[in-house]
């Protein structure tokens, strides 16, 4: 098949768009710099011709909860709007798990408003929600950083592989339709103030760790089950501990 993937030359996308190659997909990356602009339409036409499935994994510039809402909205319909016009039949689309569980949280608004242009568009859909990424955890600490401290919230935390992630969606993408969510998840259910205590204990990292139960987590502060699955998501094949080991270097 003829798979277009926007946001194919981030962290996710080029992984997809090697697991779609090694099994016959004519996978192609797309990007601003490729000269592709989900947000312009620049490209876009061009790009979809004779594609059979598009692949969306980019991410906003800004997490500013207005602009992250512009981005997603603008982008998605700019997508769905030229697949109609190319008969595309199925649009795959990277999103969260828990975003409908997490009402003040801005940015899970967002990827929310950008599910509901999939779910009520013209083309064939499936959408995969994903816990948080693993290779997030230093970004996460960085923004709940107080002085020498990072306070975190007590609750449950199943962080993904990117690497899992990427697995997934290009399986998602090289089969029908769903026209529904898939869920997927790490192997580790986890605590939230735990997985960062470990990342920094692995990296010698002197800041330390604060339960807080007011912390916030992309502007809302999370709920005990916000962040993980309920049931039924499918689960990763790499382990925290053992991402830990395999990014010493990093």
């Amino acid at each position: 098949m003829n798979i277009l993937v926007i946001g194919g030359t981030g962290r996710i996308g080029s992984q997809v768009i090697e697991h779609l190659r090694e099994h016959g997909h004519n996978a192609v990356p797309a990007s601003p710099r490729l000269g592709i602009n989900s947000i312009t339409g620049e490209g876009l036409a061009d790009a979809m011709r004779d594609t059979q499935v598009v692949v969306d994994v980019s991410n906003s510039p800004s997490f500013e909860p207005a602009a992250v809402l512009d981005f997603f909205q603008t982008s998605t319909s700019n997508l769905l709007a030229e697949e109609a016009n190319a008969g595309v039949g199925h649009h795959v689309a990277l999103s969260i798990v828990g975003i409908d569980r997490s009402p003040d949280n801005g940015y899970f608004k967002a990827k929310l408003a950008q599910e509901h242009l999939i779910e009520t568009g013209p083309i064939p859909w499936s959408i995969v929600r994903a816990t948080q990424f693993m290779e997030f955890v230093d970004g996460i600490a960085d923004s709940a950083t107080m002085g020498n401290e990072v306070h975190m919230a007590p609750v449950a935390f199943q962080p993904i592989a990117a690497a899992d992630v990427a697995l997934a969606v290009a399986r998602v993408a090289a089969h029908a339709p769903l026209n529904g969510r898939q869920e997927i998840a790490g192997p580790d259910r986890l605590r939230f103030d735990e997985v960062i205590r470990r990342r920094l204990e692995q990296r010698n990292d002197p800041r330390q760790v604060v339960i807080d139960s007011q912390a916030e987590y992309f502007g809302a502060v999370p709920a005990e089950d916000s962040l993980v699955p309920l049931n039924g998501a499918q689960l990763g094949s790499i382990h925290y501990e053992d991402w830990l080991a395999a990014s010493v270097s990093r």
